[in-house]
C-alpha cells in the first residue's frame, strides 16, 4: 500500500506531490495500491484522479481517521477508485483514539489545533481544512506525557495559528494557559518550542509565560508576509508595523538571546518597486535571525486569485533573490556572534566523521544545523563550543 500525503498549499508543493504520484504510478506492481491523501486530495480529488489513472483512492485531510477502513475496502475490492472526502470540521486525534504527534528521534511535533479561522487573501488553508479547531488541554497533556515517557527532549507545538489556540473553546489566553500547564506536566522535557504565531496576538501575558519558564525556548516564529501597510491590507493581514517593532523590542528585552523567525511573500498583486524597497528596509532594520521568502502564486478560490497577477515571474524571482541576499548578511552576522560561545545542542545524527545537531535557535527541518567533528552518541543534549559559522550553519566542538 503506497500512501502519498499531498500538499495543496502552493503551486510548487502541488507540482512536487504530482511528480511523486506519477513516479510511483509508473512502477506499480499488480499487488500494490496507490492512495493520494492530504490537502491536495481534499481540495482537487477529481483533478488527481484524472491526472493519475492508476490511483486507487483519494482521502482528504478531514477524513484521515478513515484511512484504515479505506485500506480494508481497497484490499477487498480494488477495481473502483474510492473517495473519502468529508466536508465537515477537522476530526481531532482524540476523537478517533489516535495520538496527535509525530516523533523523530528525540524531537516531536505536537499538534495543538488544526484548521485556520483567519482569511488571508492569498491562503487556501481555510478552504482545505476549515476553521480552527483546538484540541482540549487534557488531550494535549496526555500526548506530551506519552512523549516524555519515550524520552523526547524537544516538543514543537504546531497549528496553523498557535496564538489562536483556545478561542473556539472560550479561552481568552489559551496558548499562555496551555504552556503553563504543559511545563508542569512534562518537567523532564527540556525544550518546548512554539511555532506559527500570528502578528498582533503575542500578548503581554504570553511573553511573561515564555520568560518565566526555561523549558520554553526563546524562539519566536511570526510569519509577517510583508512590511508595507498597503500590501498587508491587500493581503487582509495585520498592517500595524508599529506593533511589530514594539513587540520585537519587547521580546529581545524579555527573552535574552531570543531567535526571531519570519516569512515574507514577494510579488503579491500590485506590489510596486517602492513597496518592495520598504520590505527590504524593514528586514535590514529588524534584523530577524531567520527569514523564509516565497514567490506569490495565485491559489484558486482565494480572494487574491481575483486580483490581476501583474508581477512578471522574473521580477518575483529577482525580488526573492534580493531579499534573501539581504537576509544572508544579517544571518551571517548573527551566527558569527555565536563563535566562542558554549551552547546546548540536540545531537541528532552521526556519520562520515561528523555529528549533526541543532541549537535552540534552529527549529527542525526549517533552520540551520550544527556540524561537529567526530561521531558521537546522539538523541541527547550536549554542550558544544561554536568555533565557526556560515550563513545558515554553525561548526562546533563537543565540550
Amino acid at each position: 500500500m503506497l500512501i502519498v500525503n499531498t500538499c495543496g498549499f502552493i503551486e510548487p508543493a502541488r507540482e512536487e506531490s504530482l511528480a511523486t504520484l506519477q513516479d510511483l504510478a509508473e512502477t506499480l506492481t499488480p499487488s500494490q495500491r496507490l492512495i493520494a491523501a492530504g490537502c491536495w486530495a481534499q481540495r482537487d480529488p477529481e483533478l488527481l484522479l484524472e491526472a493519475i489513472p492508476q490511483l486507487d483512492a483519494v482521502i482528504g485531510t478531514r477524513s484521515w481517521h478513515q484511512i484504515v477502513p479505506l485500506v480494508e475496502r481497497l484490499l477487498a475490492s480494488p477495481a473502483q477508485p474510492l473517495r473519502t472526502l468529508a466536508a465537515g470540521a477537522m476530526a481531532l486525534p482524540e476523537a478517533v483514539g489516535a495520538p496527535g504527534y509525530a516523533l523523530s528521534g528525540a524531537s516531536a511535533f505536537l499538534k495543538i489545533a488544526d484548521g485556520c479561522s483567519r482569511r488571508c487573501a492569498f491562503c487556501a488553508i481555510p478552504l482545505i481544512k476549515g476553521d480552527a479547531v483546538s484540541r482540549p488541554i487534557p488531550a494535549i497533556l496526555e500526548d506530551a506525557r506519552a512523549l516524555q515517557a519515550q524520552g523526547v527532549l524537544e516538543l514543537n507545538l504546531i497549528a496553523q495559528d498557535t496564538t489562536h489556540y483556545g478561542h473556539d473553546l472560550g479561552m481568552k489566553e489559551g496558548l499562555a494557559t496551555l504552556l503553563e500547564q504543559l511545563v508542569a506536566a512534562v518537567p523532564d522535557i527540556p525544550w518546548i518550542r512554539v511555532l506559527y504565531a500570528f502578528p498582533g496576538y503575542i500578548t503581554a501575558r504570553l511573553i511573561d509565560v515564555l520568560a518565566a519558564h526555561p523549558q520554553l525556548l526563546p524562539y519566536v516564529d511570526i510569519p509577517l508576509q510583508h512590511a508595507h501597510p498597503a500590501v498587508l491590507r491587500r493581503m487582509n493581514r495585520p498592517a500595524d508595523l508599529g506593533w511589530v517593532r514594539r513587540t520585537v523590542a519587547t521580546l529581545r528585552e524579555r527573552l535574552p538571546g531570543v531567535a526571531l523567525r519570519t516569512t515574507f511573500i514577494v510579488g503579491f498583486p500590485g506590489e510596486t518597486d517602492e513597496e518592495f524597497e520598504t520590505l527590504l528596509d524593514f528586514v535590514e532594520e529588524l534584523a530577524f535571525d531567520r527569514v523564509g521568502a516565497f514567490i506569490y502564486s495565485a491559489e484558486p478560490g482565494t480572494a487574491a486569485a481575483a486580483l490581476p497577477d501583474d508581477i512578471p515571474l522574473e521580477v518575483k524571482e529577482a525580488r526573492r533573490e534580493a531579499l534573501m541576499v539581504a537576509q544572508q548578511a544579517i544571518s551571517l552576522r548573527a551566527n558569527l556572534a555565536l563563535v566562542g560561545q558554549r551552547l546546548p545542542v540536540l545531537l541528532e545524527g552521526a556519520g562520515d566523521g561528523l555529528t549533526v545537531g541543532r541549537t535552540y535557535r534552529d527549529a527542525p527541518e526549517i533552520d540551520g544545523l550544527v556540524l561537529i567533528g567526530g561521531e558521537h552518541a546522539c538523541n541527547r543534549l550536549a554542550t558544544v563550543e561554536i568555533i565557526d559559522a556560515t550563513v545558515y550553519d554553525l561548526f562546533g566542538e563537543l565540550v
